[in-house]
């Protein structure tokens, strides 16, 4: 039997869901919360197996309610709901231990679909998610080989140099980061030279292969 824990900020949207899985076999809803800590509570007092949770929770709510989960019960499964189709977000959810993710505007079916293979520890994944996986994976082997980063170094990074640093993740070029945050090419090329400093690396690839823990770390 799977046992859920409906976390949604809409209690509206927890009981429609609950109406939706109630019905299918082996399947029960044993607890709805809207917040964090509810859903902590609903956890403690209830079996349940899985939780389903959306990634709409406010300040962040979902990532660390999942870290949360995956560090005090790991034996729990976490499914993270209206996910969106970024490589970036749904990489962070899965170091932080989800065991799976629904994008959003998916069927109800694609919806049991996925809390079956989470309950079964499969993981269901698009071909573009998979190849991503399998990137970080070896860029995780890379990172072992560089120098490593103290964390205090993340913190010396501006708002606006982080700014940077995703674009520079996404593949844009110093011209193309120019003029998506209007701004001059030279302005763009100090603060890759800073990033670079402040992070003591070499190069814009080596500074991008951080950021996902640059960004776990400043939600801790």
């Amino acid at each position: 039997m799977i046992r859920i824990v409906i976390v949604h900020p809409s209690l509206l949207v927890c009981s429609l869901y609950s109406s939706v899985l109630d019905q299918r076999p082996n399947m029960e809803v044993v607890g709805r919360a809207t917040t964090v800590k509810e859903a902590l509570m609903r956890v403690q007092e209830s079996d349940c197996n899985l939780i389903l949770v959306s990634a709409n929770l406010e300040d962040n709510g979902a990532l660390a309610l999942t870290r949360k989960i995956a560090q005090e019960h790991p034996e729990l499964k976490v499914l993270v709901v209206g996910m969106p189709e970024s490589k970036y977000v749904i990489l962070q959810y899965v170091m932080a231990g989800a065991s799976g993710y629904v994008l959003q505007d998916v069927s109800v079916d694609q919806l049991l679909q996925n809390i079956r293979a989470a309950e079964e520890d499969k993981a269901l994944v698009s071909p573009t998610m998979a190849a991503a996986l399998i990137d970080h994976v070896a860029e995780l082997a890379h990172i072992s080989a560089r120098p490593y980063i103290q964390p205090e170094a993340y913190s010396e990074l501006t708002a606006r140099e982080l700014e940077v640093l995703q674009l520079i993740d996404e593949g844009l070029t110093n011209q193309e980061i120019s003029n998506e945050l209007v701004i001059e090419v030279g302005t763009v090329k100090n603060h890759v030279h800073n990033i670079l400093r402040k992070l003591d690396v070499a190069s814009r690839e080596d500074a991008a292969a951080h950021l996902p823990y640059i960004q776990l770390d400043e939600d801790e």
